[in-house]
């Protein structure tokens, strides 16, 4: 009977010690879908989006300060997504210093944005040899600069490298939602559109 109780009695303190802090950890996929709007936006010379982060920063306040009613203690891993570190700085300066050479290349029609967060050649047929080769430059160029910042978010972030496709996709969704008007893009579902 007594080891009956003191297994009970240990089995409610574990049970109570682990019911007092629940810590949250996941992948911060709406935080990282900002991040790629943003950078997005910094590339093609869109309007920064700051009172996203404002807004956020407002949710998280008012849930820190009614946790406590909700139930057991719940402890967030606080999630900053870093988009200002030195590296991803001089990425977003590439990619932006080609947007303007590559921009006449989407509204031809010869290049779209593909599902996966990076261009892809679409159709040729009215380019010269040089454009060719021009756009087969700008395309290797760009897509070793967007994987290049993607596993760079992960490293500032430290984000384990197996959440690269999910970066991937995000920032398909921010490249698709921005692009120029009349360029290619490519659904989830693998089919092409024009926008």
């Amino acid at each position: 009977m007594k080891r009956f109780s003191i297994f009970f009695v240990v089995l409610f303190c574990l049970t109570l010690i682990m019911a007092c802090v629940t810590v949250n950890i996941y992948f911060p996929e709406a935080e990282i879908q900002r991040a790629a709007d943003q950078i997005v936006d910094d590339v093609r010379q869109g309007q920064q989006g700051e009172s996203g982060s404002y807004l956020h920063r407002i949710r998280l306040w008012w849930l820190a300060r009614l946790a406590p009613f909700l139930g057991p203690n719940l402890a967030f891993a606080q999630v900053d997504i870093d988009i200002s570190s030195p590296a991803i700085r001089r990425l977003k300066d590439s990619l932006a210093g080609r947007f303007e050479s590559i921009k006449g290349f989407y509204t031809r029609g010869a290049l779209g944005e593909n599902s996966r967060g990076y261009v892809e050649v679409r159709d040729e047929s009215g380019l010269n040899l040089k454009e060719k080769a021009d756009l087969r430059k700008l395309v290797n160029g760009e897509n070793r600069d967007r994987k290049a910042l993607y596993q760079e978010i992960l490293r500032a972030n430290d984000l384990e490298t197996r959440f690269l496709p999910e970066v991937e996709r995000l920032f398909a969704n921010s490249w698709r939602n921005k692009a120029i008007r009349g360029s290619w893009i490519q659904k989830d579902n693998d089919t092409w559109v024009r926008k």
